[in-house]
């Protein structure tokens, strides 16, 4: 009798451990099942679209995605489209990915990751130029200043209700990116003094101002009180069905936050804290 209950007592043990086991293999089966391919990192993105990404690899996002490749040990592969109506329900919702490396908070169209950064629109003006404190669309010098803005943007609200509209250059939004770069374009006009300031989403703003002789000073708006947001937390995007697939990039983030923020540094990008102050930089030794 003690003998079989020694038996059974130990068949029990192992048909424990089997079920475990086996929840654990559903598990990694389930998070595969979300993936087109498990072996490879699929990603939705702009082939002309710098900083953020390019068909040549050039983009900060592009240097995340191969950063993530690698950490998952996975194959890296694009799928291309322009960033404009559709991108979404033809690349991510058309399961020809898995991934858009860069996507705002709170847009229903995408499941959001947790924010790997958080950033603003931004002013770009030449230092030396009488500007080099402004920080706001409400200091009385820019009323006699021409003004560069993107249409459509949240911007260009608060230049409308600060009177400085009259005065303002548009560029456009909706765009074909493989001929067009209105945000490139606005810096040059800066950097010439066809304009005297532009508004530029923070990333295009640090990109392109970097690149001028000498640097344009960029400054995001993060002291405005009235009119449309203009901060913003950056996620990744995934399909609402993919919590798995979510759970690990939120692990990954976790685990890579300090190379994503220099990666982001790497290209320019205003890094912001939760209280929109600059990101303080790591110590050196």
């Amino acid at each position: 009798m003690r003998q079989s209950r020694r038996v059974a007592y130990a068949l029990g043990c192992l048909l424990l451990l089997a079920q475990c086991g086996a929840a654990q293999a559903q598990r990694a089966d389930d998070s595969a099942l979300e993936l087109i391919d498990p072996k490879v990192l699929r990603v939705c993105a702009d082939p002309h679209s710098l900083p953020f990404s390019n068909d040549k690899g050039e983009g900060f996002e592009n240097k995340i995605a191969e950063l993530f490749a690698a950490k998952l040990g996975k194959t890296l592969a694009y799928t291309w489209y322009p960033q404009s109506v559709g991108f979404v329900r033809n690349t991510l919702a058309a399961h020809r990915c898995d991934v858009i490396v860069g996507y705002p908070q709170g847009d229903e169209l995408v499941q959001n990751t947790n924010a790997y950064y958080r950033t603003s629109y931004a002013l770009v003006f030449r230092p030396g130029a009488g500007l080099d404190d402004l920080v706001s669309f409400a200091d009385p010098r820019l009323q006699d200043k021409r003004i560069g803005v993107v249409a459509g943007t949240p911007p260009a609200t608060l230049i409308a209700m600060h009177g400085l509209m009259l005065r303002a250059k548009p560029y456009p939004l909706v765009i074909d990116t493989r001929v067009e770069a209105p945000a490139e374009s606005m810096v040059k006009d800066v950097a010439s003094g066809a304009i005297d300031a532009g508004t530029l989403w923070g990333p295009l703003a640090g990109f392109y101002a970097r690149q001028s002789s000498p640097p344009l000073r960029v400054v995001p708006l993060v002291q405005e009180r009235m009119g449309d947001r203009l901060v913003y937390r950056i996620t990744m995007g995934v399909r609402a069905s993919d919590q798995n697939w979510k759970r690990t990039l939120n692990r990954m983030i976790q685990e890579n936050q300090p190379v994503l923020n220099a990666i982001l540094r790497d290209y320019g990008v205003p890094l912001l804290d939760e209280k929109d102050q600059p990101l303080a930089e790591p110590m050196t030794k």
